[in-house]
């Protein structure tokens, strides 16, 4: 399937990025990492994310466990887990704090890296044809007809 470069690439680039979202994980649950300086919008809005009571141990609980998938070698689901949260960490370093920014554009692009790599996995979340399963209403109509 991969060459053997390539299958050193993917390796690296899950292991990597599992980490990251693995140990930013688990600081949202028991802060060891230093909290470095954001401007006063991306406070607010952190603020307001705290404020809410469950929106952040939610995403933290997220990057916790897409990082764990990704280190447990389960690429497709942890990616599909992980996607909506690096657009939104995207979104934040764009918007309201572009500092950490250089960290951000490596964790995108190693994500995309992995989707890219793993594409064949999620044709099925494309395709245009619907199948019903078995005893489901089109199913039931069609043994109806035959009678």
């Amino acid at each position: 399937m991969f060459t053997a470069p390539m299958k050193t690439a993917v390796l690296i680039a899950r292991i990597l990025l599992g980490i990251i979202f693995v140990v930013f994980g688990l600081n949202g649950f028991l802060p060891f990492l230093p909290q470095p300086e954001m401007p006063q919008a991306a406070i607010a809005f952190f603020g307001a994310l705290a404020a809410s009571g469950f929106m952040l141990p939610t995403l933290f609980a997220t990057q916790l466990v897409g990082g764990a998938l990704l280190l447990l070698g389960m690429v497709p689901l942890g990616v599909v887990i992980l996607a909506p949260v690096i657009v939104h960490i995207v979104e934040f370093h764009v918007f309201l704090a572009p500092g950490g920014l250089p960290l951000v554009i490596v964790v995108a692009a190693l994500a995309l890296f992995l989707a890219w790599t793993h594409r064949w996995t999620y044709h099925p979340l494309f395709a245009a044809q619907v199948v019903p399963s078995a005893g489901t209403p089109v199913e039931d109509a069609r043994a109806r007809r035959r009678v």
